[in-house]
């Protein structure tokens, strides 16, 4: 029997020596664990049988691209990154998704983002890529607090236009020590971002499920039962509660952003459907939040047509200029040794769950004749 992987998003983040990204960590960790590895997709490709062979095809991003070789089963298993996989897309062995959310995991084969009813198991490779997010969501945040206006500051004294002693009263600034971030899920990321905050002298105030409150408390931060209970009298809010199979879209409502300090900030480096865009809107334009950050996945057809989450957050950009800092889902995925480490993860679980129908990171329900083989956290 043989098998064919299609590894749809990079493996590698580094250039090499041919000015492309550079796979070979991954390619070597497929051959030495008895795999084949394929650059370009299966179309010519000689292969052997009894082998599980990985297609790697980095290119590919949209749904157009996507279907004409997925839409019968030409695969059997995937491996994706931040790639969105359409409904229609067929891979009856499974899929993992490099990374903690499973939000683009949208084919059927496994009954959706989060697993249910399909008949192939959904896999992620969660950990990873954590400790990369949240320090660059805290950068977000240092962006505009403390608040002093560095550039023009910087501007002044090169142009001698600037004097301590007279000027400095003028640009007065608030320490972050004191402040409260409230903060939405206490999974990988947001437990990274709680000691983050802590680390500042921040105070933490933190919802998620009751099952978390023991961990929650034990490291000193404010449980919140609800979101608004969380945010009320917050100073920034920081999101990482997941889509949660679209149950969690438009989690931060205006209820939500209502309940913050006046001038509050926003950070969203977890999905971009979990803001109501036009709840923030409104607080943009009331003052009630000051600065909102959003890191989601953006995706540009042939036809120059753009889809995506971040989509919703455009119109605010222009809006409101600089008040609104985008980032095309690369808080995560710019970390070389984390995608390499989280993509052998993934080829390892590929491995287990073809070749002995164990499944490991399992999202959703376990699927008939398969055998749950627990969790494995990334470090």
């Amino acid at each position: 029997m043989t098998y064919k992987i299609l590894i749809c998003d990079l493996i590698g983040l580094k250039f090499g020596g041919d000015g492309e990204p550079d796979a070979s960590e991954v390619a070597g960790h497929i051959a030495a664990k008895g795999g084949v590895f394929h650059r370009g997709d299966q179309a010519g490709q000689k292969l052997q049988d009894g082998k599980l062979h990985f297609f790697y095809v980095p290119e590919l991003s949209t749904a157009a691209e996507i279907l004409p070789l997925t839409d019968a089963g030409q695969y059997d298993a995937v491996i994706a990154a931040a790639t969105f996989i359409p409904a229609a897309s067929v891979f009856p062995l499974g899929g993992v998704r490099i990374g903690a959310g499973t939000g683009n995991m949208g084919s059927l084969s496994w009954g959706g983002p989060n697993g249910q009813g399909g008949a192939a198991p959904l896999m992620n490779t969660p950990g990873f890529n954590s400790v990369a997010t949240a320090q660059m969501a805290f950068k977000a945040l240092l962006r505009v607090r403390p608040d002093l206006p560095v550039d023009e500051l910087h501007r002044l004294s090169v142009s001698g236009e600037f004097d301590t002693g007279k000027d400095l009263a003028r640009h007065p600034t608030a320490k972050l020590e004191g402040q409260v971030m409230a903060i939405l899920g206490f999974g990988n990321i947001g437990g990274q971002m709680a000691k983050l905050a802590s680390a500042f002298g921040m105070k933490v105030q933190v919802h998620a499920r009751e099952g978390h409150r023991a961990a929650i408390e034990a490291a000193g931060y404010a449980y919140a039962a609800t979101p608004v209970a969380a945010t009320r009298g917050a100073d920034v809010l920081s999101v990482h509660v997941g889509l949660g199979g679209g149950a969690n879209v438009g989690f931060v409502n205006g209820a939500v952003l209502g309940a913050l300090n006046p001038g509050a900030v926003l950070l969203n480096y977890d999905r971009g459907e979990c803001v109501d865009a036009a709840a923030l809107d409104a607080a943009l334009a009331s003052g009630q939040v000051s600065h909102a950050a959003v890191d989601a996945d953006i995706f540009k057809a042939a036809d120059g047509t753009l889809t995506g989450p971040l989509v919703p957050y455009l119109p605010l950009a222009k809006k409101y200029g600089r008040q609104v800092h985008l980032l095309p889902h690369a808080a995560a995925d710019t970390d070389h040794p984390s995608r390499v480490a989280g993509a052998k993860q993934a080829v390892d679980q590929i491995f287990e769950s073809i070749l002995n129908k164990r499944v490991i990171n399992l999202k959703g329900d376990l699927p008939s004749g398969y055998v749950d083989g627990g969790a494995k956290l990334g470090v």
